[in-house]
């Protein structure tokens, strides 16, 4: 039995990947753990249970990676796809940690599979959990128990009292019983605001209602929220987020990795209106699947359609919802609700406009179109071989950017610049420090792990100070 009266070394918030490697850090540095997790037993890991990989660096070969993944391409790649919104000295730091991460993990129980081959061209770069995400958090969970940390689940933490730049006692709701724990230090790892719908529609307008959210339904933003209302410095942009083009057939709440749709890069997207607005082809696909929420979410009613031919149905990961098919475009058309003629035009000019070449998903290929706006620059084929199919397309929310900020020991940062006394922060509740828009594939389970890590033994150590 769990006893609140008693001061924790380390309070955590939140069940996640970044929570859980926190409190088995912080425990292994001899400290006195308690982990409050929001959802029931059964849905407990926040977003981390739908999961797959993490991108790691790595100098050579390894039983999961293949060739080698050094730190100036792996900046490189985050450099890019973020802009260069990102602090650099946050993501290198996580990108050096990520080549001590996977020996940690594997020391505490997670599994991993022989490196993959495909579309996916993650190989190289990305490790894969064996079993998934909901595997590692069971692993995580496993290992807690066995050290002795104490666990809470269906307790939603409401309130960090901070005063003076420093937490004095976390209010909560323990099972519907409200109550009040004190401890000398705390981790927030509580995720992003994304499942708040009414947060979104700030920044969104009405268009939020037509989101999606992939992952948990906890990630309300409660604690980001209390944190920001008290004087926290915060990071990163309110309306940029991981968003990804998923189904459209998907359930509105945590539906996982399964609605994701791969078929893209191989594809023509069009809106309502049957036309392109977007450069399909522009690059691999674990580089540039999280621009397409965005773009679809800018489109009207939040809605966009995929279409292929059967040459490229069994090029990518199906989804769980099985593809609309048709003998015809303007047959196609129908099924999705779009005017055939304009699909027809829209598919026909794309055709005119493709220069052939020599077709390999496995590298930027030099299948390209001329001549049309947007063009597709790579794997840019005609779509001419019956049957055709078509993806109804939403924006897929995983997780939004605003968060708290903080420096290399994963201190939460205060808005006069100083860092408060024993609040650290993991996990998407920090992400935008790193993440000032766009994705690369794995960053986010690294961001969560190397600060969990990082947060749960400064925590420690504050604790026995």
């Amino acid at each position: 039995m769990t006893d609140l009266s008693k001061p924790y070394d380390v309070l955590v918030v939140g069940g996640g990947n970044a929570a859980l490697c926190a409190a088995i850090s912080a425990r292994e540095a001899g400290a006195s753990v308690l982990i409050l997790e929001h959802a029931p037993k059964a849905f407990r890991g926040g977003n981390s249970r739908h999961t797959r990989n993490l991108r790691t660096m790595h100098q050579a070969p390894t039983a999961t990676l293949t060739e080698a993944y050094l730190e100036e391409e792996y900046w490189e790649d985050l450099r890019r796809v973020t802009g260069g919104e990102t602090n650099e000295e946050l993501a290198r730091l996580t990108i050096r940690s990520t080549a001590d991460a996977l020996p940690w993990m594997e020391e505490h129980g997670v599994c991993f599979q022989p490196s993959l081959s495909g579309t996916l061209s993650l190989s190289r770069t990305n490790a894969f959990f064996l079993g998934g995400g909901k595997a590692l958090v069971n692993a995580y969970y496993l290992t807690a128990e066995r050290m002795g940390i104490d666990i809470l689940y269906d307790t939603e933490v409401t309130h960090l009292a901070l005063e003076d730049g420093e937490i004095r006692s976390a209010t909560i709701t323990c099972r519907g019983f409200p109550e009040t724990v004190r401890a000398r230090t705390v981790v927030a790892a509580s995720g992003g605001f994304q499942a708040n719908i009414g947060w979104l529609r700030r920044y969104w307008g009405e268009a939020a209602d037509n989101f999606l959210i992939r992952g948990t339904s906890y990630a309300q933003g409660k604690i980001l929220a209390d944190l920001s209302e008290q004087g926290v410095m915060t990071a990163g942009d309110p309306k940029q987020c991981h968003a990804v083009a998923i189904d459209a057939r998907a359930p509105k709440m945590d539906g996982g990795i399964v609605t994701r749709l791969d078929c893209v890069p191989f594809s023509i997207v069009v809106n309502r209106n049957a036309q392109r607005f977007y450069d399909e082809g522009e690059d691999f696909w674990p580089k540039r699947y999280a621009i397409w929420g965005r773009l679809v979410a800018q489109q009207e009613a939040q809605i966009g359609y995929s279409i292929i031919d059967a040459k490229c149905i069994e090029l990518f990961m199906p989804s769980v919802f099985p593809p609309v098919k048709a003998d015809t475009i303007a047959e196609l058309a129908v099924k999705l609700g779009l005017e055939p003629g304009a699909l027809e035009k829209t598919v026909a000019d794309y055709n005119e406009a493709v220069r052939p070449g020599t077709f390999d998903h496995r590298v930027l290929d030099d299948c390209r179109t001329d001549g049309l706006s947007p063009p597709k620059t790579h794997w840019a084929r005609r779509i001419d071989t019956p049957p055709f199919y078509g993806y109804p397309l939403r924006p897929g929310i995983t997780f939004t950017y605003l968060g708290v900020k903080v420096d290399e020991r994963a201190r939460v940062m205060l808005s006069d610049g100083r860092p408060t006394a024993n609040l650290f922060a993991a996990g998407e509740i920090m992400a935008g420090n790193i993440l000032g828009r766009g994705y690369l594939a794995g960053i986010g389970m690294a961001i969560g792990t190397v600060f969990g890590l990082i947060a749960g033994r400064e925590a420690a150590k504050h604790a026995h100070n």
